[in-house]
């Protein structure tokens, strides 16, 4: 399948009639040319949702809910091609595309829903006689720009949420999972959204980004993906509405009162997910030292016993695919070979798995003995790894959670609700999880990084980005 823009309504390759060629993590095969657009490309896409926004703002907030609906509907009826698709262009298990998929309708439905119950104010006024209206009102045409890890739901997260709100859009995704990302972009354009309210531009971010987040038409960002990336884009969007929601290195952490056999469970499910490929990965590995022998033993009979079973992600045995693109795959060798320079200990994995069609196909990694200073310990990894750090008390895992510039999400396990709301208390993080994995988060709930972190800025998730996607207009009646 090919992939075009789609601008104002209508399929077109970009404007030079540029193409790059999408090619499977899993097998290496070529899945097919995606138009390569350019500035000019963006800033038509810019024009045409300018253009629609007067029309779409007016709409009723029941008449874009329907519009809403029959996206979700549209991508319900093609969850199988949707999910492969998945699988294909980002390697992800395909079990793991269909509940991504059935997230991804999830989050439309309730955007429709959240829109129309979008409401203002009646505060009292000072002066006798007067009323005063506080009335949400859409901002304008949102540029929307998702990374690669989950292709369907994170688009969903302010794609959504923006066009119930009455703003038009112009989505650019990772090219990594553009081809993907395409066929979800033909869903919305068959749920016959007026012309404009929706545009798709594919290319470089560092040209078609850019564009988007610096046009003078564009009255807001909502943006998912690194830390790096999205410090540029803040500062090019100066002045504008921003939504960005950026890198963790969320620990896991495990005290000596846990319940070991559920922490083990968690974290195959925080550090394996998804390949590890996640601001939501448990990244770390907080572990009280006189548990430490137990729990890693616990997590390397899991592991042995198949619960992060490489292979091929179309295969129904499979549960961890290949990784994404070369540059994480090049991440997870530096942080390994690191770590075991520093000391620890390769329980598991530990090196790149060969037989496979692509060098992408990383094992589970489980270390043992990870220095707190080490690579794994400190940068985000995004690969499947459990770098375990010994601790010897709560206050140590508040102090190193702490000490991380990110500042999104951590999670803990213990017996005693009083430590595990302490850590909540202390935790300079936008999301904790008490005996829960840290990959755990339901779509309705705010989602987002703390203040003064890397993690971001702003919420996502049910009627929270509508914060950052609409004014508040006063009106004030004699």
């Amino acid at each position: 399948m090919s992939t075009d823009l789609f601008v104002g309504g209508s399929w077109r390759g970009a404007r030079t009639g540029a193409t790059f060629l999408a090619t499977s993590p899993a097998t290496g095969e070529e899945l097919g040319p995606v138009a390569e657009g350019d500035r000019a490309d963006a800033a038509a896409a810019v024009a045409a949702a300018n253009a629609a926004f007067g029309a779409w703002e007016r709409e009723t907030a029941f008449e874009r809910g329907r519009c809403l609906h029959r996206v979700a509907e549209v991508c319900a009826a093609r969850r199988d091609e949707l999910a492969r698709a998945a699988t294909l262009d980002q390697g992800k298990p395909l079990a793991e595309s269909c509940d991504e998929v059935d997230e991804l309708v999830a989050m439309w439905h309730a955007a429709a829903e959240d829109g129309v119950r979008l409401e203002g104010s009646i505060p009292p006024s000072s002066s006798p006689g007067k009323r005063v209206l506080v009335l949400r009102r859409p901002v304008g045409p949102v540029a929307v720009i998702t990374p690669w890890n989950w292709p369907y739901t994170m688009p969903a997260e302010i794609v959504a949420p923006a066009l119930a709100a009455g703003n038009t859009v112009v989505w650019t995704p990772a090219p990594s999972t553009a081809h993907c990302s395409g066929l979800l972009a033909r869903c919305v354009a068959e749920a016959d959204l007026p012309p404009g309210v929706f545009n798709f531009v594919t290319g470089p971010g560092p040209v078609v980004g850019d564009e988007l987040v610096g046009h003078p038409d564009v009255a807001a960002v909502g943006f998912i993906g690194s830390t790096a990336t999205g410090l540029q884009i803040a500062r090019r969007a100066a002045g504008k509405r921003l939504l960005l929601e950026m890198g963790g290195n969320g620990p896991l952490v495990v005290l000596e009162d846990a319940d070991l056999e559920a922490a083990a469970d968690a974290a195959v499910v925080g550090c394996f997910l998804c390949a590890g490929q996640s601001c939501t990965a448990g990244e770390r590995i907080l572990l009280h030292e006189r548990v430490r022998e137990e729990f890693v033993a616990l997590l390397a009979a899991r592991v042995a016993a198949g619960a992060a079973q490489l292979g091929d992600p179309l295969s129904d045995s499979t549960t961890l695919g290949p990784l994404n693109n070369e540059g994480v795959a090049a991440k997870m060798d530096v942080h390994v070979d690191d770590a075991v320079a520093r000391g620890a200990r390769v329980v598991a994995g530990g090196q790149r798995a060969a037989g496979f069609p692509t060098g992408l196909y990383w094992p589970a990694t489980v270390l043992d003995g990870v220095p707190a200073d080490a690579l794994a310990a400190t940068e985000e990894t995004f690969g499947p790894i459990a770098p375990i750090i010994a601790i010897d008390s709560l206050q140590r895992a508040i102090a190193l959670t702490n000490a991380s510039p990110y500042g999104l999400l951590a999670a803990i396990f213990t017996a005693d609700l009083r430590n595990g709301l302490r850590f909540a208390d202390e935790a300079r993080t936008g999301l904790v999880n008490i005996n829960e994995t840290t990959n755990y988060w339901e779509n309705h709930l705010p989602f987002g990084g703390r203040a003064g972190s890397l993690s971001g800025v702003g919420r996502v998730g049910g009627r929270y980005p509508f914060d950052a996607l609409t004014d508040l207009q006063t009106v004030v009646i004699g």
